[in-house]
């Protein structure tokens, strides 16, 4: 798993051994960049269920201003710990070692508020749904922000999440990314 472009383009991120995380294939994260790459400059980042943290580092690399990463295993946060480091990008990236419920109520509390959200939990554990309620509920994407969640494409997000639209679905192999914003 490499850094595709930016500042850290072409760098070897480590990852966990085993299958305690599925990381988001180069391909995947390559179309969802293209897709996004006009609101990654200058942006507040944040990955759920951050596994290796390609995606926020990915960000970062591209000009993202800031990112939140929220892994809940330890031993998993301190590797995306090494990969920003290895990057140059620790000073851009705080990383939250706890659950992503207990994430998304501390960034609530504390008034943060995101222009990108990339939402990638384990797939067909139907995590998406609650998860998208709760960044409703604590209020921290931003007004004209974009929330995307990657799942199984034969699991697909709601079309729908309180004031939330899905706008566009993007399939690749069996991974579906899904682009949300505010119903205007």
């Amino acid at each position: 798993m490499r850094v595709i472009a930016g500042s850290a383009r072409g760098r070897i991120l480590k990852s966990p051994r085993g299958m305690s995380t599925r990381p988001t294939a180069d391909r995947v994260r390559e179309a969802l960049f293209n897709i996004l790459s006009p609101l990654v400059p200058d942006s507040r980042f944040l990955d759920l269920f951050s596994g290796t943290g390609a995606v926020a580092i990915e960000a970062l690399s591209r000009g993202a201003a800031r990112a939140v990463l929220v892994e809940k295993d330890r031993q998993t946060a301190g590797i995306i710990y090494e990969n920003l480091k290895l990057c140059g990008l620790l000073n851009q990236a705080e990383v939250l070692a706890m659950d992503v419920d207990r994430g998304l109520q501390v960034l609530g509390q504390r008034k943060d508020v995101f222009d990108l959200i990339f939402i990638d939990p384990p797939y067909r554990k139907g995590f998406e749904k609650p998860t998208i309620e709760k960044v409703l509920r604590h209020n921290i994407l931003a007004a004209g922000g974009i929330a995307v969640v990657e799942s199984n494409r034969a699991d697909l997000p709601p079309d729908r999440v309180g004031n939330l639209v899905a706008y566009r679905c993007q399939q690749y192999g069996d991974t579906a990314l899904t682009f949300y914003r505010f119903d205007s």
